[in-house]
């Protein structure tokens, strides 16, 4: 047989595959049995269940601010609020509303760094946890202006943050948001979708509410979900400590609003 003539430029293609295909197949080849060959995983051996690698947290450094037993602490009007067996509770009836929001209000500091949690249950109507709040004394008492965890019985606003008398809507349900320096707010992303956070919010039954704030940022969670975030950087308008309280909504129905097992932690 007669040699064949390969041109330079096609034998150069075929050797660049040929020692491609010696790389694929040296990636793809077992390792070696014996010692220090098992074909295990990167970091399997080492006793760790990737599942703990970050364990939950454990609570530390809370202080209860609500006794169960009294209004101890607390400022409300007593033709509203209550304590029974064990529960902080706000409610009105249809012939039986106040004049506007008022709030139970805890009397006990104004906390500007803290996380904050609490059970709750709702029964109609509307409700929230109110924080790094003032007073406003000038439209009625119990009145507060601030941030406030929205709470809601057809959870429509649940897990929203919210700014009672002030800019309104900061964050909903599943965003993380921004404000600008005098500027409205803005959306960045999202922690969530809005109807499977939704998911996670038990209604007719008790949540625990978690309240992070630091500096400027804001994270608030249900059940161990983050519902909002929000960085606010409108110096003018927003608070950086304050009053903590719970919503009594005015309702054309009547609601019921009740917490126990409240804790604080300040930094």
């Amino acid at each position: 047989m007669g040699s064949i003539f390969v041109p330079s430029k096609l034998m150069r293609v075929i050797v660049c595959g040929m020692a491609l295909g010696a790389v694929v197949c040296a990636q793809q080849a077992p390792p070696p049995s014996g010692a220090g060959g098992q074909g295990r995983p990167r970091g399997a051996g080492r006793g760790m269940n990737p599942a703990n690698l970050v364990p939950p947290l454990e609570e530390a450094g809370f202080q209860q601010i609500f006794d169960g037993k009294s209004m101890n602490g607390w400022d409300a009007d007593p033709d509203f609020w209550r304590v029974e067996d064990g529960v902080l509770v706000g409610e009105t009836k249809v012939d039986h509303q106040p004049k506007q929001n008022i709030f139970a209000i805890w009397r006990g500091g104004k906390p500007a760094d803290f996380e904050f949690k609490a059970q709750y249950r709702m029964t109609g109507g509307n409700s929230g946890i109110q924080y790094r709040s003032i007073e406003r004394p000038d439209v009625n008492k119990w009145v507060l202006q601030g941030y406030q965890a929205d709470i809601d019985a057809q959870q429509q606003y649940t897990g929203q943050i919210y700014e009672e008398r002030g800019r309104g809507f900061l964050a909903l349900r599943g965003m993380f948001a921004y404000v600008g320096d005098g500027k409205k707010t803005g959306m960045v992303g999202k922690v969530g979708e809005n109807e499977e956070l939704k998911g996670f919010i038990k209604s007719d039954d008790w949540n625990e509410i978690h309240i992070i704030a630091r500096g400027n940022t804001i994270i608030q969670l249900i059940n161990g979900h983050v519902m909002s975030e929000l960085v606010d950087d409108d110096t003018a308008k927003r608070k950086m400590d304050g009053l903590i309280g719970v919503q009594l909504h005015l309702t054309n129905t009547g609601m019921k609003i009740e917490v126990r097992n409240v804790r604080l932690k300040t930094f």
